[in-house]
């Protein structure tokens, strides 16, 4: 794909939703940390569910250490691999605590540090809570990257890395959200909804699918 038809499909994102914003519920840099943390193979809705009960409870990690691992599960037992996610979190909680006076560090190497933080997580809280120009390469932008032509690559490591040459830096920290949102809601995994997309003329996917007349 050419810079022309990139920067095109980036205008027509950012004309149709100015102001994307993920749709985790959060109210502070750890609210979000431990929303991402809990979102791992799991829905946005379903940690929603689990968080909109938990956060009134316990929103910060003095708060959530206090309630210890099996304290956390009972709040989060209907999300996957939720016994793994809240020894994780509650670790996380402890060396925020101790480490960086409760307050979720704004610095890559610090968050990835953090039991249960890896590259990905990191980037989403890096961008969504600081506004930096980082990018979550999850399995929606993946797909959109790899199936419009826009960003190719074989694992998420080289996407990420492609799309950080090729967005401009005027979209840079929208791209996340428009991409995912794109692949959440249109570019769909088994059937793609062609026929209502935006970009869908720009869009170098050969196998195109329509609704049947």
């Amino acid at each position: 794909m050419n810079k022309d038809k990139r920067q095109r499909i980036l205008e027509i994102l950012r004309e149709n939703n100015p102001h994307p914003e993920t749709e985790l519920n959060f109210s502070s840099p750890f609210e979000l940390l431990v929303a991402v943390t809990l979102s791992a193979q799991a829905t946005d809705v379903s940690v929603n569910k689990a968080t909109d009960k938990l956060f009134p409870v316990a929103n910060t990690p003095e708060a959530i250490y206090a309630l210890g691992v099996d304290g956390l599960k009972t709040y989060i037992k209907t999300i996957g691999l939720y016994n793994n996610k809240a020894v994780n979190v509650i670790k996380a909680c402890g060396i925020l605590v101790e480490k960086y006076q409760g307050q979720v560090p704004e610095d890559r190497e610090a968050l990835e540090s953090l039991p249960g933080v890896g590259r990905k997580t990191a980037n989403v809280v890096l961008n969504t809570a600081f506004g930096w120009p980082t990018i979550a390469i999850d399995t929606h932008i993946f797909r959109v990257a790899n199936r419009t032509k826009f960003a190719m690559g074989k694992n998420v490591d080289q996407v990420e890395q492609k799309m950080l040459k090729v967005v401009p830096s005027e979209f840079m920290v929208d791209v996340h959200h428009w991409f995912i949102l794109h692949g959440r809601y249109t570019c769909l995994a088994r059937k793609p909804r062609c026929g209502s997309c935006l970009i869908e003329d720009l869009c170098e996917f050969k196998e195109k699918v329509y609704p049947e007349d």
